[in-house]
């Protein structure tokens, strides 16, 4: 893990340290004077994905297994930077999934953050690839979404189905489709 955490960019370098810092003293960290530009600069909307490598994912064949995902789908913060903070802290003690994290956690989580571009209205889940494009699933209120490269989800139908999961709509329903790309820093 050590080896890791020296390899993270600015990115995932700043939801570790608000998670870190939440987790261990309930205060959230101010945005730090050192990053990137376009982390001040730009806008967008943001999911910090929180893994625990443990006995548990192994024990399922897995590397690590899912222990928090909160973002949100377009920007509602000021910049780049105030997203990565909020989505950080609530995927890690806000995530209803799951029991908020310990600091006994803290030493065996691995934190990637995907930047969300554009959602670009699509009529057919044959636009869709599991591994370029994230999806948005809606109907009516309820809204979906399922990031694009993630383990175990193989297939189109599979994304859409879960993305449906997510927001409440039966797999029958009609939905509309919407797919984005994202930059994913891990």
């Amino acid at each position: 893990m050590s080896i890791q955490k020296t390899e993270e960019d600015a990115y995932v370098k700043l939801a570790r340290c608000t998670i870190e810092t939440y987790v261990r003293t309930g205060r959230q960290i101010d945005i730090p004077d050192d990053l990137p530009s376009e982390m001040y600069e730009d806008r967008a909307g943001v999911f910090v994905s929180i893994k625990i490598k443990d006995q548990t994912a192994l024990e399922s064949g897995q590397t690590a297994r899912l222990r928090g995902c909160i973002g949100t789908i377009q920007a509602v913060r000021s910049c780049i930077a105030q997203e990565i903070i909020e989505n950080a802290i609530s995927a890690a003690v806000k995530d209803p999934r799951f029991a908020p994290i310990t600091p006994q956690e803290l030493d065996s989580l691995t934190i990637s953050v995907d930047v969300l571009g554009d959602m670009e209205p699509i009529h057919s889940s044959k636009q869709l690839d599991v591994r370029r494009y994230g999806v948005v699933v809606t109907n009516g209120y309820r809204r979906g979404l399922l990031l694009p490269n993630l383990e175990g989800v193989d297939t189109v139908e599979d994304q859409i189905a879960i993305a449906k999961q997510k927001a409440g709509i039966g797999w029958q329903e009609d939905a509309t489709l919407e797919r984005f790309e994202v930059i994913r820093h891990n």
